[in-house]
């Protein structure tokens, strides 16, 4: 089933578009933090980035560079942020933030973890094996 991104590429749902390239499209969030929030998606339906190909990856972060750069310019906020859920659509979005400082943007807080088991979780990390 095609996700809702995938309806808006092909203009079965409507979008508020700020841009597009050949492989990219970027519009308004429907639910935005802040006025301006946008998401970028590549037009082909990929369910996660670290399922992109690396040149794909690679060409997204150029389209949502060039997309934060119009947010900053058309806000005149401070910082743009990005942020990469990936579970409310099956479909790659990066969600670009105006911001003007930290307290715009809820961050998850700290779980409860012990410093002696950063050892463990650094070995666990850098000894595992993707398929």
């Amino acid at each position: 089933m095609a996700s809702i991104f995938t309806k808006i590429v092909s203009g079965e749902l409507p979008c508020h578009e700020v841009w597009q390239d050949e492989d990219h499209l970027a519009f308004l969030d429907i639910r935005p933090v802040k006025p301006g929030h946008c998401l970028v998606i590549p037009k082909e339906e990929i369910s996660h980035i670290t399922d992109m190909p690396a040149n794909s990856h690679a060409n997204l972060w150029n389209a949502v560079h060039h997309v934060a750069a119009k947010i900053k310019a058309a806000t005149d906020c401070e910082r743009v942020v990005m942020m990469v859920v990936g579970w409310e659509v099956p479909h790659v979005h990066v969600h670009l933030i105006p911001t003007n400082s930290a307290e715009d943007i809820p961050f998850p807080e700290p779980c409860d973890f012990d410093t002696l088991d950063f050892a463990e979780w650094g070995r666990r990390i850098k000894s595992a094996d993707p398929k």
